[in-house]
């Protein structure tokens, strides 16, 4: 079963155990779906909805993170609940160490020597780590590890 089906069936299956929050988190996924469906023009792999899923969790961390700031830990907390359903949907997510290591690697294999490579460093880390850990983590570890 494809990941678009797995998400229309979730769905189907949070509107009949009433569960709002789900139901709510999945139509907005849904929709961005839809409308990356209709900018692309075509069906979506699995690998397109899972860039829509991990753009969708960027987005809900940030709009956390102002909720947190701006002194609404009610909305912060629903954000965050959202955040743990859509992780839901991408492959299990690479601790630190996991991350480090595939970047020494990487780092190893290209001969990058300092921050001035760490375009080329996150080029092949964002295919290889595709899915798997978010690219804001990626480049802040993959700086420190250069410096």
């Amino acid at each position: 079963m494809s990941l678009e089906a797995t998400i229309a069936e979730d769905l189907k299956r949070a509107m009949k155990n009433k569960d709002e929050l789900r139901v709510s988190c999945l139509r907005m996924l849904k929709t961005s779906l839809k409308r990356k469906r209709v900018e692309v023009n075509r069906d979506l792999t699995d690998e397109e909805i899972q860039a829509v899923i991990a753009s969708s969790i960027r987005q809900g961390q940030e709009a956390a993170e102002e909720f947190k700031a701006g002194g609404r830990a009610d909305l912060a907390g629903k954000e965050e609940a959202e955040i743990r359903i859509l992780y839901e949907y991408l492959p299990r997510q690479l601790d630190p160490e996991e991350i480090d290591g595939v970047l020494r690697e990487i780092i190893a294999e290209s001969g990058a020597k300092g921050p001035k490579d760490l375009g080329k460093v996150m080029k092949e880390a964002m295919s290889r780590l595709a899915g798997k850990a978010q690219g804001k983590e990626v480049n802040e570890r993959a700086r420190r590890l250069l410096s």
